[in-house]
């Protein structure tokens, strides 16, 4: 059998606000329960009101300007500069730690966010003025399995759930980063980091029609409940393969919030 690190020998999970698990099953039954309505034809007159604002509502300098905003959300982007920030902090400390929270982001996300896109199989609201140039009404429905693949992957938002995931954790990774050389990273930055691009992404993705309104809602619900579970690993008290030696040493994270444990 393969020896591992020391590390403690009961892994407790770190703590979250709103604290236990109820946050989380109340997220997932959002998802759930949004997903029912759009599968039984509910919203898709507040999908469309929504989407309608925002074409008479879009001169030319406010598209560019949303268009640009939006890069905020590019996932590919953001899971390279979250690699690229923790190998940085890796060779700063000498330990392997940091790259688990952008490895563990990007499973969660590939396995989570890409397959429902499949399986629901939605339009975008600008599929009836581009490829496959569907009518307004067959833009709405989820299920739509006869068309190809690249035309239905609307829901959830890939862009507002990767803002969120890949946001948590470059705020995760800049604390200790920061520290490193011998600074230190206010909580209301990392707050910012945390909230604001998501924000953005989310207002900025239904603006400019690239996705429907329930779309965005059930990325925020998805991204928020990744988000939660891995804000709960133990990072430094996982294990890992005794080779690695002294570079399996511990990261020493910004202190958790002072809550109780989360059960």
């Amino acid at each position: 059998m393969r020896q591992t690190s020391g590390v403690r020998g009961d892994l407790r999970l770190r703590p979250v606000r709103p604290a236990g698990w109820w946050f989380d099953g109340l997220l997932l039954a959002a998802v759930v329960a949004l997903t029912v309505a759009l599968a039984s034809g509910h919203l898709f007159g507040l999908d469309r009101a929504v989407a309608d604002w925002s074409d008479d509502n879009r001169p030319t300098a406010a598209r560019w300007v949303a268009m640009t905003l939006n890069l905020l959300g590019q996932g590919t982007p953001l899971t390279l500069l979250a690699a690229g920030l923790g190998v940085l902090l890796a060779l700063r400390l000498r330990s392997v730690r940091p790259l688990l929270p952008p490895v563990v982001g990007f499973v969660l996300t590939f396995f989570t966010v890409g397959p429902l896109k499949v399986w629901t199989a939605r339009p975008a609201p600008s599929a009836s003025v581009k490829e496959p140039f569907l009518s307004p009404e067959q833009t709405l429905p989820l299920f739509q399995h006869d068309l190809p693949v690249r035309f239905a992957q609307s829901y959830p938002s890939g862009h507002v759930a990767n803002a969120i995931v890949w946001y948590g954790v470059l705020a995760l990774l800049l604390a200790p980063l920061v520290r490193s050389f011998g600074r230190t990273v206010p909580p209301r930055l990392v707050t910012v980091v945390r909230v604001v691009p998501p924000a953005v992404v989310f207002c900025t993705t239904v603006y400019l029609g690239w996705h429907w309104l329930t779309d965005s809602v059930a990325g925020l619900l998805l991204g928020l409940l990744l988000d939660r579970l891995l804000r709960r690993v133990p990072w430094d008290d996982l294990p890992l393969p005794r080779r690695l030696g002294d570079w399996a040493r511990p990261v020493a994270w910004s202190a958790p919030p002072a809550t109780s444990a989360t059960r």
